[in-house]
């Protein structure tokens, strides 16, 4: 036994003098092997001169048949050339840790798919050391990750907490994978990113995917004028079917009788795509477009404007924009003219998706996810954690515990 557990912990300097149980669980005891050279914690030079030992520490490892189990060694103080006086390292442990790398590795993997409270439970830990062991093994992730060079990048925001607190992501597109999560949504959350990033990958960048949100504009534009920004298919379609919800709205607060009946639940039907209605509600919308409302107009000019993401000639796709603008700012509809003006102010954006069609559909399939790790951890009191769990489950970062 004492052989196995030497091997399985990669003990080269030292042995495991015995095994005793206890009330606590099962304990192993370890000592120097002989002279053997200790290794520096700072440098991990190979040292023999040592200055005295500190007092015993111990080192929780993989449960023994259910049983607890314990390392207890007591670290010498070695003379390194390079670094002076220090404490040695420990080929089971990683500085400061109190549990060995085999039971940091178990925890990293399982707190891929539960909470740190549910880890921490299984483990018999604190949920703190389960968090502890998620940032280090995160921070060891970022260290290692190798990037390639980026040409396609979607930035998009999910929301931490209540009170508008987000999370500023930035995905890349063409791999398919999470590259950097940042605190808030502002101008100089998204200059971080580029400061972490550095001149010489951001000049890479070709390409940038984005809602509409003026600060991200204008870090964009500051650090990576030469990128073609493109703006989110989501984001756009999501401002438009707000214009013609807030119509609607506004129509059942003015009508009365048959007709507020008749508007009444039909906000679905009006969002919806035409081919994805049923029977039942194609007959719901067939009766309403006959009514003579603005709700109508602004319906049409929903499905109108709809029409622009089938175009792959800039030339037609601006004509039609222009057409469907016209309308729009024609319309006598409050939020569908303040929608049009939105879409003047972003046409270069807009006109992009003929050429290169990219969107974050990738990333709002991410946000699901994020709000998945979010969820079974009932939220995060600390944004810190949130990040690093964030990072762990959905960044694909090679474990290194």
């Amino acid at each position: 036994m004492e052989t196995f557990i030497r091997k399985s912990l990669k003990m080269k300097a030292h042995f495991v003098i015995e095994i005793v149980q206890t009330e606590e669980g099962w304990v192993a005891r370890v000592e120097r092997l002989g002279n053997r050279r200790l290794t520096c914690s700072q440098c991990r030079l190979e040292v023999k001169r040592t200055r005295g030992r500190l007092r015993q520490r111990s080192w929780k490892d993989l449960s023994l048949r259910d049983e607890p189990f314990w390392i207890t060694y007591r670290p010498f103080r070695v003379q390194c050339p390079r670094c002076g006086l220090r404490v040695e390292k420990v080929s089971w442990a990683k500085r400061w840790a109190r549990v060995t790398q085999a039971l940091a590795q178990a925890v990293a993997l399982m707190a891929k798919k539960l909470s740190c409270k549910e880890v921490a439970e299984y483990f018999r830990l604190d949920w703190k050391v389960v968090a502890t062991i998620v940032k280090r093994v995160v921070a060891d992730g970022l260290k290692k990750r190798k990037l390639k060079p980026l040409h396609i990048l979607g930035v998009d925001e999910v929301s931490r907490k209540k009170g508008h607190q987000y999370l500023t992501l930035v995905y890349d597109l063409e791999r398919g994978r999470l590259l950097w999560v940042g605190q808030d949504r502002k101008q100089e959350t998204l200059d971080s990113f580029f400061a972490w990033l550095g001149k010489r990958r951001t000049q890479t960048v070709q390409t940038i995917c984005l809602d509409m949100w003026a600060p991200y504009f204008a870090s964009v534009q500051t650090h990576a004028p030469q990128a073609t920004l493109v703006f989110d298919r989501f984001h756009v379609v999501q401002h438009l079917n707000q214009a013609l919800d807030e119509v609607r709205r506004a129509e059942v607060r003015k009508l009365a009788g048959q007709e507020k009946v008749d508007l009444k639940k039909t906000r679905f039907i009006l969002l919806k795509n035409p081919w994805n209605l049923t029977p039942k509600e194609h007959g719901r919308l067939s009766h309403l477009l006959k009514l003579n409302l603005p709700i109508v107009r602004a319906y049409y000019l929903k499905e109108e404007f709809q029409r622009f993401w089938d175009y792959r000639q800039e030339a037609r796709a601006q004509a039609h924009l222009k057409q469907c603008l016209w309308w729009a700012t024609h319309s006598r509809l409050e939020p569908i003219i303040k929608f049009a003006k939105l879409v003047k102010d972003h046409l270069p954006g807009l006109l992009a998706w003929t050429k290169l069609r990219i969107s974050n559909g990738s990333l709002e399939g991410m946000n699901n996810k994020i709000k998945l790790v979010s969820h079974r951890s009932f939220g995060f009191r600390n944004s810190d954690h949130f990040i690093s769990a964030i990072y762990h489950c959905c960044a694909d970062l090679p474990l290194i515990a």
